[in-house]
């Protein structure tokens, strides 16, 4: 496997390389003249620069858009799917260096990166299958009119995703493309790399400037794409605050926003379980071993029935300690660092709030002895955690799990809806009809019995509440990027 290569044709020094921005189908620095280091989390080194992007450089990439979209809306739903394909392809003959780069970059587990690799050319797919779902509605009429609708792109839409799943989330252009329109595509600013050579692969597929990589930060590239009046659709994956600052900019010109926010998904374990397998439906739906709990759909409040909670939670001890930590490059390694030193320092403050408000820490809780560098995170588990406490009420977006003791059905439905979120919920019994009973009262946008993690292609996924607007990766996600006009004739 390799280890980090740039974009043919960019810059490569002896200790780092300097990577460049994809505007209008060629490489070029920001307009601002600032770049933005992109640190190796295993060992916080500085492995590569990325453009400090801002204003100029969204406006270019629009301008770029309009252009490349006046030849891509000419292109029929099935042409428009070969390109797609084509792309799908070379996704899939680069599966190991792209998993490689995001491990470096990300410091999610190689394993965890090779499984994002393998299905970020499916996601591509998926759209480009749905492509010809884009169709209009006729009326009944008078025998002298004409009524039916048309579906239409709008022309530049904007991407913005997060550093969780860098090259698996870039895929998520495919709705818009499919749909017909010119993409804007905003990485994380620490997570950019993957984004940018997955946009080397589409410059000789698809019109010149039809995708653009726009680096940089949040309260800048993220906002200009929101804020430019040319781009009235945007799609967001990030944090409620974020996502409520969109919106408030989107107003201004009623732009139509898709949000998958953030989660604090609760996990509700009846007695009548196998513990030990509820304990490892719990790990894995933490996705501790493929991003460190770095996923708003982690099952990271745990309701677990009084009978079986101390058998249920020495379980969960047991296997949490036998997750490898290590250097994410390792195919060994499960687990490894968080993101970056912000989220670091964020995490280990919600770790000492837990002891700080009497849960007791049943494992983890510190950076691991063997390393003195690096952003890891043990493995926690907190029991005995109320609702009053700050971990069980936040987003952590971390490897800690919290565990609750509950004995009443009621109470515990409460408390499991008891947060501003409603991304996804977990529930496991062997009884199928108190199952189904508990999944239409919890208030989330997703709902797991006895497993969680998977989902099947071309369902839908977003929350209630605050947990996000709108849904991604079905063929809802696809019409949104479409709008919809009525034409009527009058026939003489």
């Amino acid at each position: 496997m390799s280890e980090l290569a740039v974009p043919a044709g960019q810059k490569i020094h002896a200790s780092k390389k300097t990577y460049q921005m994809l505007i209008g189908g060629e490489w070029r620095d920001s307009k601002t003249g600032g770049t933005i280091d992109s640190i190796d989390p295993s060992n916080e080194e500085v492995i590569a620069t990325v453009p400090d992007g801002g204003d100029a450089d969204v406006a270019d990439a629009v301008e770029a858009g309009k252009a490349a979209f006046a030849e891509w809306r000419t292109f029929s739903a099935a042409k428009r799917q070969k390109k797609m394909y084509e792309l799908a392809r070379r996704m899939e003959e680069r599966v190991e260096h792209f998993a490689m780069l995001d491990a470096i970059d990300s410091g999610n587990p190689l394993t965890g990166m090779i499984e994002d690799a393998k299905k970020a050319p499916d996601e591509i797919r998926n759209f480009a299958n749905m492509a010809t779902e884009l169709k209009g509605t006729s009326f009944e009429t008078p025998d002298d009119v004409v009524c039916f609708t048309v579906r239409e792109a709008f022309g530049v839409v904007g991407r913005i995703i997060p550093f969780n799943h860098p090259y698996r989330f870039a895929a998520k252009v495919a709705p818009g493309l499919a749909a017909g329109n010119a993409v804007i595509l905003k990485p994380g600013e620490t997570t950019s790399l993957s984004a940018l050579e997955f946009g080397e692969m589409t410059m000789d597929i698809f019109p010149k400037g039809l995708i653009s990589v726009v680096t940089g930060y949040g309260h800048t590239v993220g906002r200009a794409i929101v804020k430019h009046p040319e781009i009235m659709r945007v799609a967001f994956t990030g944090s409620v605050p974020t996502g409520q600052a969109i919106m408030r900019d989107a107003a201004d010109h009623m732009k139509r926003l898709s949000l998958e926010l953030g989660g604090k998904n609760p996990m509700i374990v009846f007695p009548d379980v196998d513990v030990d397998k509820a304990a490892q439906g719990c790990i894995k739906g933490m996705n501790l071993a493929r991003s460190m709990g770095q996923s708003c759909q982690s099952n990271s409040r745990v309701f677990v029935h009084e009978k079986i909670y101390d058998r249920f939670v020495a379980a969960l001890v047991e296997r949490v300690a036998k997750l490898k930590v290590g250097d994410p490059r390792h195919e060994a390694t499960v687990i490894g660092p968080v993101n970056h030193k912000k989220h670091y320092e964020r995490i280990m403050g919600f770790i000492e709030s837990g002891k700080d408000q009497g849960a007791k820490l049943s494992i983890g809780g510190a950076r691991p002895s063997q390393f003195n560098k690096g952003y890891y995170v043990e493995p926690t588990v907190f029991s005995d955690v109320t609702m009053e406490m700050r971990i069980a009420r936040e987003e952590i977006f971390g490897p800690v799990v919290s565990v609750f003791k509950w004995n009443d059905y009621d109470s515990v439905v409460k408390e499991a809806n008891g947060t501003e979120f409603g991304l996804t919920a977990n529930i496991w019994t062997n009884d199928l009809t108190l199952a189904n009973k508990t999944a239409k009262a919890m208030q989330a946008g997703l709902v797991w019995i006895n497993g969680a993690g998977g989902r099947v292609p071309g369902v839908p996924f977003g929350g209630y509440k605050l947990s996000g607007l709108g849904k991604e990766g079905d063929l809802s996600d696809l019409l949104s990027y479409t709008q919809e006009k009525t034409i009527i004739t009058h026939l003489q």
